[in-house]
This record gives C-alpha cells, structure tokens and sequence, in this order.
C-alpha cells in the first residue's frame, strides 16, 4: 500500500538538469568529507551474496530478499538489502587495522517497502565500517563519531549553497545534535507512536542520534526492529534531522558498534534466532575471530533528498512507483525521475 504526502505550496527549487548537477555534486563532497573524518577507503562490494554464507543483512527479520538460483553452480543467491555484515568480514579479509576502515556504494532492492515520500525498492546508500579496539566499544566513542558524521552532512550543505544560492531558502540543519536512548524518548513521550515520538523531538531540538534500538523497552516492545546480528542494541542509533519541507522527523543514517561475541550470544537468544549459530559468519565471530568494528549505512538518495529540499525521494533516484503515486506527483507539480 502505498503512502503520499503533498506539502503545501510545494514546489521544487531546483530544475531538473540542475537538480541532477547537484545529486553529483553532493555525493562527491560528502563522500570526500566523510572519508576525511573517519579515515575510511573505497573497496568493491557485492551486488548479491550467497544465501548459505549468512551475510546478507535481514534488517527487521520478516522482509523477504530477492533470489535467485546461479545455473553453473546450483547455489541460491541473494540480492543484498545491506551489507552490514559483509563488511566486518571484509574488514578481517583485507587486514585493516584499529583507526582504519572502507566504504562503498551499496545498492539493494528492498521488495518489501512499503512506498511513500521517503522509502523506495531501490536502495542506495554509503555503506562503511571502521576497526575499533575493545576498549572503545562504548557511548563515548558511539558519540564522537556520530559529531563526525553531522560535521561532514552540515559542512557538505555549506558548500552546496555555495554553488547553488537558491537552496539557502530552506533553514539550514542543525549541526548541534542532542542524544536521547529510546526508552527516554519512550518516557518523555509515553502516549505517542514511535514514529510520532520522533517527529515530535527532531521538531523541537532539530538534530537528534537516538540511541539504543532494538531491545524491549519499558512498554515491552522495541522502538523499531533490529536484526540480532550486527549491532548491539546498547551502542546503536539512527541519526535524525527535522526535514522541512516534510514537516517530519527524517533518518539519514542507522549506524552502530557491532556486536561483541558476548552480545551476539545474548541478542540471538532474545530474538528466538539460534539456528544462525551454525552459519559461517556467526561461527567467526562467535570464536572471535572478527575484529571490533563500528559502521554504518548513509543513504545517499536521503541525503540528496534533505540537502535539496525535495519532497520525495522519487525527484532524486530512477526506481519504480505505482500508477497513483505519478499522477499524485504529476497534479502537485513534483517531479517524479
């Protein structure tokens, strides 16, 4: 089923032969800045995985990955949804040390999204991990580079004004980012959704990383569903900024520490999936043999979409939409690529 949201008065500020200059031009500097910060390099990643290998990530549990079956060599594979996983081995495989990582550009089809302003099949994001020693496994560490991240999406904004003067008519975001877990957002707003909880604090402080998703909180649900495999529940967070032109709170990033041994153990227990110990992956990082990491996904086309102030994410990426949502578009002047 499909959702739309029409802003009021909406139209775009850029044409659409600058709107495509200026989707090149973000990716370019952010992806710049954001190596800069964290020290990361480039590396080629899969377009799909084999499903035996455990790799793949399964976001919420129940959304189904696209497969297929290779003729030469009888096994299944998977186009990704993320490669969340994929990443730390990756990391093990090329010998990256502590302080160092990579980065790529993931692409993945999502058949399960449900489609509205912001959430297409088609996914595209800057997908990095970085090698951490044990001892920074903790908020602090979480903390900092989240500050990195912000710095990098406030600093590429700057100067894509620079070039495009016309995009300055939007507030500009806000680098100061105030950190909140989900059960003192679950406090401070105890009558409201989960995603009414988020629109109402990016609403009032602008820029927020809300920590902690994936554990039950006190309300005996979880914020949002996490897989139990990749970051721990008590060091992750999505990044969020108020989205203007949405009038909505808006995530650019869900990112983490991985998980420890010991919190793998713990989260595969909690989420009823133990039959994953038997997969190569989790047997690696079960015995230890994976380095501690920290890493992320960066959506490229929400990027775009905030930094330019569009109102759906269509007016940035080629994918495919239903016949009501282009005709929605098409009568409210948004133009759909």
């Amino acid at each position: 089923m499909s959702h739309l949201t029409i802003p009021e008065g909406y139209s775009p500020v850029l044409n659409l032969y600058d709107t495509q200059k200026a989707i090149g031009l973000t990716k370019r500097l952010f992806e710049d800045m954001l190596c800069g910060a964290l020290n990361l390099r480039r590396v080629s990643a899969p377009l799909f995985l084999e499903a035996s290998t455990g790799l793949n990530d399964d976001l919420n549990g129940v959304e189904r990955p696209v497969s297929f079956t290779i003729r030469d060599t009888g096994t299944e594979a998977q186009v990704v949804h993320s490669l969340a996983k994929w990443k730390r081995q990756a990391l093990h495989d090329y010998g990256f040390e502590p302080g160092s990582g990579l980065y790529t550009d993931m692409n993945a089809i999502r058949r399960d999204e449900e489609l509205d302003n912001l959430h297409s099949i088609y996914v595209d994001q800057w997908d990095w991990e970085k090698v951490i020693t044990k001892g920074e496994r903790t908020p602090e560490y979480l903390c900092r580079t989240v500050r990195s991240i912000v710095h990098a999406i406030c600093a590429t904004q700057k100067t894509l004004w620079a070039i495009f003067p016309q995009l300055s008519s939007h507030a500009p975001l806000k680098e100061d980012i105030t950190f909140i877990t989900t059960q003192q957002l679950e406090d401070r707003y105890p009558d409201l959704t989960p995603k009414e909880r988020e629109n109402a604090i990016t609403r009032e402080l602008g820029t927020v990383f809300l920590m902690q998703i994936g554990g039950a909180l006190k309300s005996g649900k979880p914020h949002d569903g996490r897989a139990p495999d990749y970051d721990d529940w008590n060091l992750n967070g999505d990044i969020l900024f108020w989205n203007e032109t949405l009038g909505c709170g808006f995530e650019v990033s869900s990112m983490g520490i991985r998980v420890s041994p010991e919190s793998l153990d713990r989260q595969l227990t909690i989420a009823g999936c133990d039959d994953r110990r038997s997969l190569p992956f989790h047997r690696a990082l079960l015995a230890g043999e994976l380095p501690y990491t920290i890493g992320g996904g960066i959506g490229q086309s929400r990027l775009c979409m905030l930094l330019l102030g569009s109102a759906h994410i269509g007016e940035v990426q080629s994918s495919v939409w239903d016949n009501e949502i282009r005709e929605q578009c098409k009568k409210a002047g948004i133009p759909i690529l």
